[in-house]
């Protein structure tokens, strides 16, 4: 996770280095300056990742830097439609508040009485977090093995949705400094307390852990699902699967005692949004990179020929 926020933080800097250079790639990929990012459909035809619009090195840290700006700086700039959903999702989430024990309370008698949901649990929980980047090797080979440009992109903007949606949870997870399941004795009834920023996240054996609100696993899990659903919606079986993994490692939180339902909830919407902008951004920077279909022009002329005046007209290709 260090490693993550280290990368967040090199892209950011080198965002505000580029930025002081008027009409730089980095303004024209700002989101917050357009009206909306679904004013056009993306291009996710095959054809459309090419050398054009492949990510390098340095586009990749660009892009990364423009993610990470426009999601920590969005509340500055949203609308008034914006915080009406942010207050939807906010009443939501704090009704689900109610049911984090007594939804607890069942994953944790589910998990103790089912020794091969146990094992199964465990399992899942480990392909979220740090080890889900072993998946997104795993597809990004394959796209640089059988040269599927699609697939390595698509693959590229998964990574910048995990590293951006690492960056907003730790820094929520800061904010509200909620307590975890097992921050608390076995043997004592866990209710879940938001504790707020600077509280220090000991448990009751002494070792130090992150706070419980939102959960990273969720985040991360649905920021990258959301990049291959949204990439590859034609296809419908890979949104189905996409989002039933990414649920499953979200549910495993809960049967692994280690988040509330309400952690899990926020975790996949904030994964979501995530996905959603890191994708659109790339498509801004895809349409920006495509090269303009040059069009003909039409010329109008009169010629006079034998006493009559005959009008004329030229169209040329270019």
């Amino acid at each position: 996770m260090k490693r993550i926020i280290f990368l967040a933080f090199l892209s950011v800097q080198a965002v505000f280095c580029i930025g002081q250079q008027p009409d730089t790639l980095i303004k024209k990929l700002d989101s917050l300056a357009t009206k909306s990012d679904s004013a056009k459909p993306n291009n996710t035809n095959p054809s459309a990742y090419n050398q054009a619009t492949k990510l390098n090195v340095p586009t990749y840290f660009i892009l990364l830097g423009s993610d990470l700006k426009q999601a920590f700086t969005k509340p500055f700039h949203m609308k008034s439609r914006d915080w009406k959903y942010l207050a939807a999702g906010a009443g939501t989430i704090a009704l689900l508040t109610f049911a984090d024990e007594p939804v607890q309370k069942f994953a944790i008698g589910l998990r103790n009485n089912n020794p091969g949901l146990r094992g199964v649990s465990k399992i899942i929980t480990d392909f979220g977090g740090p080890y889900e980047f072993y998946t997104l090797g795993a597809l990004g080979a394959y796209g640089f093995i059988f040269k599927n440009q699609k697939m390595k992109t698509t693959t590229l903007l998964a990574t910048q949705a995990y590293i951006t949606g690492a960056a907003l949870q730790t820094t929520l997870k800061f904010v509200f400094g909620r307590a975890r399941p097992t921050f608390f004795d076995p043997n004592t009834v866990a209710h879940p307390t938001f504790r707020g920023p600077f509280s220090k996240s000991i448990d009751y054996q002494g070792n130090r852990t992150n706070a419980s609100f939102p959960s990273g696993h969720a985040t991360v899990a649905f920021a990258a699902a959301t990049v291959y659903a949204m990439e590859y919606k034609n296809k419908p079986l890979v949104p189905i699967l996409c989002y039933t993994s990414a649920s499953l490692i979200s549910l495993s939180r809960l049967t692994e005692n280690k988040h509330w339902l309400s952690d899990i909830v926020a975790g996949a919407v904030l994964g979501y949004l995530t996905g959603r902008q890191v994708v659109n951004n790339y498509h801004r920077y895809a349409t920006i990179r495509s090269p303009k279909k040059k069009r003909g022009n039409v010329t109008f002329n009169i010629q006079y020929q034998r006493g009559t005046i005959l009008p004329g007209m030229v169209y040329r290709f270019r």
